[in-house]
This record gives structure tokens, C-alpha cells and sequence, in this order.
């Protein structure tokens, strides 16, 4: 049901700017994560979690309709997809690692923190570089 407001947020921006925001908002989850101490929190930290999580699959295929020709759809989709999915499965063992070594989450969460600021930087200097390529000023 969130898919459905995102995506028509998403027809209206550059995809590559909406995964950077959905980014932030996973981001700052993240981080609510490892401050969160009991179950209400929880539970609201893991939905702002999903609502930016949400946008952010269907982002990257509108990224991949923006950036590539049509033609290159059926090989390039399921490509991302299996690849965002293997990364995820190894995000979650090395959350699991890291728990398993520290005996909590803290520092998974952190490392998840850590690995979308890294990522925010990736996309944006894609987004400075492809409004540089347009002739717009860079605005990330």
C-alpha cells in the first residue's frame, strides 16, 4: 500500500534523487534503531524503516528506465533486483555476525548506518553528475 504514493511521487522526480532521499530515511532509521529501547519504538522505527524502504526498490527500477534504453529492460531489471537482494541477505549475516560477536545490535545497526551514508554519497555524485551531463546546476 505505500508503493502506490511513492511511485506517483517518484513519476514526478528524478529517480536517482527520490533513491537518495529514500536512502536518508533508511538511514535515519537506522539510527533510531540503535536508540530505540522498547517495544512501541520498535515497532514505529521498523514502519518508517518500511516506508523508505518502499520507495526505494521501485526507485531503482525507475532509475533504470531513465538511464537505459527500453530494449535493455528485460536483462538490466532482474539484474538490480538480484543483486539489491543479494546484497540485503549479506547486509543481514553480517548483522548477524556483528551480533553474534558484540551480543547486540548496536554496532549491526551502525554498520547499516554507515553502509547507506556511503551509499547517499554513490548517488549523489551520480545525480551531481548527471545534472552536470544535462546542464542543470548540481543540486544533491
Amino acid at each position: 500500500m505505500t508503493d502506490q504514493p511513492s511511485t506517483a511521487v517518484q513519476a514526478r522526480v528524478r529517480a536517482q534523487f527520490d533513491r537518495q532521499v529514500a536512502h536518508y530515511g533508511q538511514a535515519s532509521a537506522m539510527a533510531a534503531f540503535m536508540l530505540t529501547q522498547d517495544e512501541a519504538g520498535l515497532f514505529g522505527v521498523a514502519g518508517a524503516f518500511g516506508v523508505g524502504f518502499s520507495a526505494l526498490i521501485p526507485a531503482y527500477v525507475l532509475a533504470i528506465r531513465e538511464l537505459y534504453p527500453a530494449s535493455e529492460a528485460s536483462w538490466r531489471v532482474p539484474g538490480l533486483l538480484l543483486f539489491s537482494g543479494s546484497g540485503m541477505a549479506a547486509g543481514s549475516w553480517l548483522a548477524g555476525v556483528l551480533y553474534d560477536y558484540f551480543g547486540y545490535y548496536a554496532p549491526a545497526f551502525a554498520a547499516g548506518v554507515g553502509t547507506n551514508v556511503l551509499n547517499i554519497l554513490v548517488i549523489g555524485a551520480l545525480v551531481a553528475r548527471q545534472r552536470y551531463a544535462d546542464g542543470r546546476p548540481a543540486m544533491a
